[in-house]
């Protein structure tokens, strides 16, 4: 082999390291060896990646013969080629074809490139089973992250991530569509004391530090007001760590609990109503006993007395008889909050019901200055109940509601079906009136609790709807905010 053969050689073995496009490469091979050997054509059949079909790089450029082959045994053996297997550790990768001219050499070149096409052509199938893996790894990775972004997206909670620079890495779909309704575009990559306003921020941070401090779980409750409506929000900060034991973020989760705290208060309201009825229950004999005896020693006095007898001592048994009478009373609002009355109940319509107790208070004075809205739902289903208690109900929240609009307002008269599935009709009585505190909605229905001045009223009149309609297997709510009006509803179940 002579120095041109060696150099031819050398060439080859440059491109071959050169890193370009393989079918270039194998292009610009077969050109190097036509010239170089020269010879009257080249050919470099390779395998294409991830199937058996041969594809050829020729020189010069066939014009109408085969450039790719579903094997190698279709290629046809031609006078005057010589051809070499190009295999690589027992794998058939290609094949070199060349038309020498008659006495020409060129053989031991051919050889030698043979030998260095083959690991070649293996680096370039290894690389491509490689890229073909690291692509469908990168698929699998990429739906993986996107269906974990999917449920973090579609978890009814707030999430976000902090970094230990305090930098939000992560803001879920909810708090996109939470109270502040900040984009997820608009807020990664920010600080979240930018983000997150509400909170002082030497105390937001506090809070994170602690967690990375600690790495401690912390939970804490939030009241946020927004348009009137205050929502009871519980966060929970949870430490992550992404490797090794130092903590690197804090995943914050905002959960809407005011539902939850709306249950908790109705059970708590229930069971301190029911103790207050269990204690009015005890009493009430108790009452009564040394009621009923002074009312016959007052009669017995009042028959010692002569005929016709005034002075200060008739004046003081007329006054000792009315006080009497009057605490006869309250025992007995007492006795309608804690035992409600056994009373006959049969199938009844709550529109008929709201139209009774709307007739009722029609000529009441009050009532003529105000504007009134009635929404009844139509083919509302009946429910079961005694129709005089459940209009001593409606008429107490009516009257309530003229004596929270003095100087006139709105009163409003809803009824629909509940929310339950197993069936439920409500009514609502709303008024635009003073309204009801915070503080004041867990006590209203205690008995003798009032937000009435003195005099107005004995706080027995909203207890005693509670034990109607807790007697009918009902319930009753109230919404209210002070100068926001207030509004009552009782849900009743249905069934005929």
């Amino acid at each position: 082999m002579d120095r041109a053969d060696l150099a031819l050689v050398g060439s080859v073995a440059k491109l071959l390291n050169e890193g370009l496009d393989t079918g270039d490469t194998l292009g610009g091979v077969a050109e190097m060896l036509r010239d170089g050997l020269p010879a009257d054509a080249v050919t470099v059949w390779r395998r294409e990646p991830n199937t058996t079909a041969f594809r050829a790089a020729q020189a010069p450029r066939a014009t109408g013969g085969p450039v790719l082959v579903s094997s190698l045994a279709t290629i046809a053996v031609q006078p005057g080629w010589v051809r070499f297997s190009l295999e690589h550790e027992g794998s058939r990768l290609g094949l070199l074809e060349a038309r020498l001219p008659d006495g020409g050499g060129g053989v031991d070149v051919l050889t030698i490139v043979a030998d260095c096409l083959a690991p070649y052509l293996a680096a370039v199938e290894l690389s491509a089973d490689l890229a073909g893996e690291v692509a469908a790894q990168s698929r699998e990775i990429d739906e993986h992250r996107r269906f974990t972004s999917l449920i973090i997206d579609s978890l009814p909670i707030g999430l976000y991530v902090i970094d230990r620079d305090y930098r939000i890495q992560s803001w879920n779909r909810k708090r996109e569509t939470g109270t502040q309704g900040l984009r997820r575009d608009d807020v990664v990559g920010r600080p979240v004391f930018e983000v997150l306003t509400r909170q002082p921020a030497a105390q937001l941070r506090a809070e994170f530090d602690r967690v990375f401090e600690t790495g401690e779980i912390q939970q804490a409750e939030q009241e946020v007001t927004l348009g009137g409506e205050t929502r009871h929000y519980r966060l929970s900060k949870i430490p992550m760590r992404l490797d090794g034991d130092e903590i690197t973020h804090v995943i914050t989760i905002g959960e809407d609990v005011t539902g939850w705290h709306r249950v908790q208060g109705q059970i708590l309201q229930s069971e301190k109503l029911a103790a207050i009825g269990q204690l009015a229950a005890g009493i009430m004999h108790e009452i009564n006993n040394p009621l009923a005896t002074i009312s016959v020693c007052l009669t017995a006095i009042e028959g010692r007395l002569p005929a016709g007898a005034g002075g200060q001592a008739a004046e003081y048994l007329g006054i000792i008889d009315r006080e009497v009478q009057r605490c006869t009373r309250i025992v007995d609002g007492l006795l309608d909050f804690s035992r409600t009355k056994a009373t006959p109940k049969r199938p009844v319509s709550l529109n008929a019901l709201v139209d009774e107790a709307l007739f009722l208070l029609k000529h009441h004075e009050r009532f003529k200055r105000l504007q009134l809205v009635r929404s009844l739902s139509p083919e509302l289903p009946d429910t079961v109940g005694s129709a005089e208690q459940l209009i001593q109900v409606l008429m107490a929240l009516m009257l309530n509601a003229l004596d929270a609009m003095e100087h006139g307002g709105q009163l409003t008269i809803r009824t629909g079906p509940g929310a339950a599935p197993s069936g439920e009709v409500l009514v609502e009585v709303e008024d635009t009136g003073t309204g009801i505190s915070r503080g004041d909605q867990t006590k209203i229905f205690e008995p003798f609790y009032t937000t009435k001045p003195p005099g107005r009223g004995t706080g027995l009149g909203l207890s005693i709807c509670y034990g109607i309609v807790a007697d009918h297997r009902g319930r009753i709510e109230v919404e209210s905010a002070p100068g926001q009006g207030a509004l009552f509803r009782v849900v009743l179940p249905a069934g005929a």
